[in-house]
């Protein structure tokens, strides 16, 4: 899997990042999460993780094309939007070793792969049940 950089939002020591795959997902790297008080609030099935990330990172979508950044629909992989402005996101861990050699990653932090349209989709106004899509 080659990655295409799209940014990151850093602090000296954090570097939550933002990457696009060449298959159609994208790559996110952030904090892993270890709060108990978040964890139980979650059903992590085998193969998933959790990260936290700041909603800034998102706006590193309008390098993959998209007009905007901002996440207008908190939904999945958007599990909790926290009171210091972080989200929460669960995923499957990516465990590709060519994708994982592409990137500086700290012990601390690790990447969930997730399909482009679920990140689009946040993007998106919500319009509700009767919004049927113009054609």
């Amino acid at each position: 899997m080659q990655l295409r950089f799209l940014g990151k939002n850093s602090t000296p020591g954090d570097s939550p990042t933002l990457y696009a795959t060449d298959q159609e997902s994208y790559v996110i790297q952030g904090w892993k999460v270890y709060a108990s008080d978040l964890l139980v609030q979650l059903d992590v099935p085998e193969g998933q993780t959790v990260i936290e990330v700041p909603t800034e990172l998102f706006e590193h979508l309008k390098q993959d094309g998209q007009p905007s950044g901002e996440i207008k629909q908190f939904n999945d992989p958007i599990k909790i939007v926290t009171e210091g402005g972080t989200c929460i996101l669960q995923g499957p861990e990516m465990h590709d070793a060519e994708a994982l050699g592409q990137m500086r990653m700290p012990d601390y932090e690790t990447c969930i792969e997730v399909p482009k349209p679920s990140i689009t989709a946040l993007l998106e106004e919500d319009r509700g049940p009767d919004h049927v899509g113009a054609t």
